[in-house]
């Protein structure tokens, strides 16, 4: 379908973006990569009066790693944390968990910025940015301010950010240690019945740290602090990773759809984040 008429916005940097939302209110919204908001739009499920492209925001891409403090621009592609080379230094765990994202059609032009602002409780990155215990950069007409990434997701496609605010960046500190994305689809392209980030840090051969959090498993990402008080100061034995992924089961909330029943899920989901614990810790 086409979707109805509206009037198209390219601003240049991110003050004109915001002066455009402030100027044209609820008529306006914001376009990255467009493979949420264009299909709504085609289907008529969506009318916008105004779309706000950030495409030609160049302050948007860039990517910034000193030491351990990563900042990622909104706009970077998937395609691009696979590129990149520090990224995958940093934080491998985000070049492993962009490879599980759609196909390459949609990594090159899908953004780390749109996957992570309108509160798609499927979508991969939101999850990943809560194990990472990342913060979300948001401007305005009041200026900047930082959403922690656990606190940002209210509901399904409800989140923390203004409707005059754009999501400009992603802020996180690397630790060392194991990393894992686990995932489980239907098909290539398809979100995931059950994904799990885990993070470990091994210090004389026991967990020094961890973090756990998952997606699609109820209608916002969720991160669970039990699930890793659980690992914490274990040898990551099989009892602690059992009594992990329990502590992880009791956090989620998963409905049934045409991915499968909840007993389905939850099923799916214990073998998920019982693979990621122990490949994270393989690699710690």
């Amino acid at each position: 379908m086409i979707p109805a008429a509206f009037a198209y916005h390219r601003p240049a940097d991110i003050a004109s973006a915001v002066g455009l939302l402030r100027r044209l209110g609820d008529e306006a919204r914001v376009l990255a990569g467009g493979h949420s908001l264009i299909p709504m739009m085609k289907l008529r499920m969506a009318a916008i009066e105004h779309l706000v492209d950030l495409q030609d925001i160049a302050a948007l891409r860039d990517i910034h790693i000193e030491g351990g403090a990563v900042t990622i621009g909104a706009m970077v592609t998937q395609a691009e944390l696979i590129a990149h080379e520090g990224l995958a230094r940093a934080a491998p765990i985000l070049r492993e968990a962009a490879l599980q994202i759609a196909d390459p059609q949609v990594r090159y032009m899908g953004t780390l910025g749109g996957n992570v602002a309108n509160g798609d409780p499927g979508n991969d990155m939101p999850g990943l940015m809560q194990a990472l215990g990342a913060d979300f950069l948001l401007t305005g007409p009041d200026g900047q301010r930082e959403v922690a990434a656990r606190d940002f997701y209210e509901a399904a496609y409800m989140t923390a950010r203004e409707d005059d605010e754009i999501l400009t960046a992603v802020r996180f500190t690397a630790l060392p240690g194991g990393y894992a994305y686990e995932k489980q689809k239907r098909k290539i392209g398809d979100y995931a019945t059950a994904a799990a980030a885990v993070l470990i840090g091994k210090e004389g051969g026991r967990v020094s740290h961890a973090s756990v959090a998952m997606t699609n498993l109820s209608d916002t990402p969720v991160w669970s602090e039990a699930a890793a008080a659980a690992l914490s100061g274990t040898d990551c034995n099989a009892g602690a990773i059992r009594a992990a992924t329990d502590a992880a089961l009791a956090d989620i909330d998963p409905t049934e759809d045409n991915r499968g029943p909840v007993e389905f899920k939850r099923h799916v989901a214990g073998i998920i984040i019982t693979r990621a614990i122990q490949r994270a810790w393989s690699r710690a």
